[in-house]
């Protein structure tokens, strides 16, 4: 069941995203691994900046969480993870679709250049690398990175954005 996350969730979201975040380890810059990925405080800052999370939970359990942020005129897709025991059974694409059908226009999704799986996740779903130097604007102007983050990222755009960037 997928749900929108409270409060009452944090715990809960940290869980899975430190778990998965393991799984990219080997291509985040070393300057930028922490040990715990990510801390609560990180991620109330988070929260507090605008993102909402959509989590999905079976039997009780939250298994994957996926959050969006709409900055100026694109909306962003930030933070998806599922547990890594659960991993290409489905709920990363259901929280995608979720996400999807309440957002109208333009979507960005900023990943590892490293992660090739998730890369070829988000290009299944339709979303396409942005040039070079596309990357380099839209996470210089939508994301708050430094520029070893930026250096090591790739973004994925959705055909809207293309559209209304194409030249």
């Amino acid at each position: 069941m997928i749900h929108a996350c409270k409060k009452s969730d944090l715990e809960a979201i940290l869980a899975v995203i430190n778990a998965a975040a393991e799984s990219y380890r080997a291509f985040i810059p070393a300057n930028q691994w922490k040990e715990p990925y990510m801390h609560e405080q990180e991620l109330v800052r988070e929260i507090a900046a605008g993102i909402k999370f959509s989590g999905f939970e079976q039997e009780g359990v939250l298994k994957g969480i996926m959050g969006v942020q709409k900055i100026q005129n694109v909306t962003l897709i930030r933070h998806a993870y599922v547990d890594p025991s659960i991993q290409r059974c489905g709920i990363g694409s259901a929280l995608l679709s979720h996400c999807h059908t309440s957002i109208n226009g333009s979507i960005l999704i900023g990943t590892w250049a490293g992660a090739t799986w998730a890369i070829s996740f988000y290009e299944k779903h339709g979303f396409c690398k942005t040039s070079q130097s596309d990357t380099v604007h839209l996470l210089q102007n939508y994301w708050t990175v430094p520029e070893t983050q930026i250096e090591a990222s790739v973004v994925m755009a959705n055909s809207e954005w293309f559209e209304i960037n194409k030249l």
